[in-house]
């Protein structure tokens, strides 16, 4: 008996294999649920981190606003978001459910004109 020779590894079974695994592994994945609607994620350009300010914006339901806890007039918050670096600067924006949708714009205005970039709207799950 003569044996062939050994010129061609098949690799239709090692296919078969990884296709299989590749399936259970997106079956299976849990998916991390972020509480927040990011708008416009920023971009990595260089290695070095660069220092950001994290920046919170409350609006309750009256329509009072709130420069990280702190309350303030409307005229101050548009002076200090004209203030911060729309490239750097990360900005949360908190709103009651039951605040009217004119106060939640105007912010929005303000920062769409400066050009911000880091924006996040947080929600409840």
């Amino acid at each position: 008996m003569r044996r062939e020779r050994f010129d061609k590894m098949n690799v239709v079974p090692f296919i078969d294999i990884v296709l299989v695994l590749l399936v259970i592994v997106l079956a299976t994945a849990s998916f991390v649920q972020n509480k927040s609607i990011k708008i416009d994620l920023p971009a990595a350009s260089s290695k070095k981190a660069e220092e950001t300010k994290s920046i919170v914006i409350s609006i309750d339901k009256e329509g009072k606003y709130f420069y990280d806890k702190t309350p303030m007039a409307f005229e101050a918050l548009e002076a200090k978001l004209n203030s911060l670096d729309p490239k750097k600067d990360v900005v949360s924006l908190h709103t009651d459910k039951l605040t009217p949708f004119d106060y939640f714009v105007k912010v929005i205005d303000i920062m769409k004109a400066k050009g911000f970039e880091n924006i996040s709207i947080v929600t409840k799950q």
